[in-house]
Parts: C-alpha cells; structure tokens; sequence
C-alpha cells in the first residue's frame, strides 16, 4: 500500500485488504503478523490491527492513479499486490472482483500475484481471465520440498507469466525441469528478521543451474540476515532478471508512443 517499497523486485505494493492466516512453514516469522502486533501496542486497537482479521483497506484508489502516472511517461510498472495478505484468502472473495476491475483497468501496471494458497488459483479467476490477462503475473510460494505441490496448480493455471518465489528457502528444493515447465521467473530468498531461519547458498546455486538451463529469469533477493534486503549477491554478482515479455512490452509500447 505504497508509492515505493523495499522490495526489490517490484515497484509499488499494493493491498487492497490487509490480515492473513498462517497456512505453512514460510508463514512463522511473516513480518506482517510482526508489524501488525507492534501497531495494537502503539494504538491499543487490537481489533482494527488484528493480523488475523482480514480486512479491507483505503488503498483502492492507488492502482488508478498509478496507471495515470505511467501512462502519462509511456513506462510499465510492477505492482506487487497483497504483500500484508493473500490474493486468494477465502476471507477477501467478497472483494475480489472489484479488485479484478480494477486490475483490468490498469494496463501500465503489471500485478504481481503470489499466493500460498495455489489450489484456489484457478477457481477465482474472473470470468474473462482467458490466456491471462497481459499485465498480470500470477506465482506461487514455495518455501520447501514439502509445499512444491503448489508448482502443479501454477503451471495448469493460464497465465501470460507464471513466477515463483522461493522466499524463505528453507532447505534444497530439488526441483526438476518438470516441476517449472511453463515459469518465467523464479525469486530466491533468504528468512530476515529476529529470530531468522538459515539459507544454505548451495540451494540457490542449484536454483541458479536449473534456471539457465530452462531459460527462466533468476533473481536473488538476499541471503538470511536480521534485517531484509541484506547480502544481495550470490557468489559476489547480483542477480536481478525478470522474464522477457515484460521487458518486450515496454519496449514496444514505448516505440508505439514515439
């Protein structure tokens, strides 16, 4: 719900409903369910900020005028979308197609939609969804081997970009190029925060080997460390690659506004 964030493989956040509930391992340390505790003891609201009480915010007019900012210099933006929720949280369904308008109204934005809760994907897709909508990505978390069933409802989901996010890796994936048939991208990244899980670098290289060898854009967020956004490079090089037809539809909608 922000003009910048410090996520750095997106742009802008954006969450059109805040509260969540934890569903596996990756969910322990959510820096959400931190934040929103911190905020009942500073206001001494517990209801309002009750990390578990899904609610809607006042953030929905920010996509609008978004897209007007980047329509007006010709750019396409990432927007990262429920970073304090979950697109597909059965709490937020009254919600949803409201939000799809307003996704569908926005074609300088691309939504980044990652969820934890893969098996609903497909059933809440609007109805028009098609081949994809062109300026949403859909991705799925997958944290350990444990929740790699999540990478099967991804790729029988009709998407124009299918990404994963391998944030908190918790242990080697042992992913085959079976299991990320049809991804685009897959993001690495270590836990951050009091009490940090470790990341072996060896799980990310392995990572690394099978995105090169599929053709799939590699981006390392950062290694486990106390605060986010700490230890950036892999093997002292940054990773930072994202799938090719978001960079070829900005380049081709910036030749057709010159």
């Amino acid at each position: 719900m922000a003009d910048t964030t410090a996520i750095s493989w997106t742009k802008r956040t954006w969450n059109p409903w805040r509260g969540c509930t934890k569903v596996s391992s990756g969910c322990d340390h959510c820096y959400m369910f931190t934040a929103q505790h911190k905020r009942q003891q500073q206001t001494g609201n517990f209801e309002l900020w009750n990390p578990e009480i899904v609610q809607r915010t006042k953030t929905w007019g920010d996509p609008l005028r978004w897209q007007r900012l980047a329509e007006k210099a010709g750019i396409i933006e990432t927007v990262f979308t429920c970073s304090w929720s979950d697109w597909f949280h059965n709490k937020a369904d009254d919600w949803r197609a409201e939000a799809w308008e307003l996704v569908r109204r926005c074609p300088n934005l691309h939504f980044q939609i990652l969820t934890k809760r893969a098996e609903r994907m497909a059933r809440h897709l609007p109805p028009d969804w098609g081949d994809g909508y062109p300026n949403v990505w859909l991705g799925v978390s997958v944290e350990s081997q444990k929740y790699k069933w999540r990478l099967d409802y991804l790729r029988k989901c009709p998407a124009r970009v299918r990404f994963v996010s391998a944030e908190p890796l918790l242990e080697d994936l042992e992913l085959t190029p079976d299991q990320v048939a049809g991804i685009h991208q897959i993001i690495v990244g270590g836990e951050s925060g009091p009490g940090y899980r470790p990341m072996d670098h060896a799980w990310a290289r392995k990572i690394l080997a099978l995105c090169r060898q599929q053709g799939i854009a590699f981006f390392f967020k950062q290694s486990a460390a106390p605060r986010t956004e700490m230890g950036t490079r892999l093997d002292d090089r940054e990773y930072q690659e994202y799938p090719l037809d978001l960079v070829a539809e900005a380049k081709a909608l910036q030749t057709n506004l010159c």
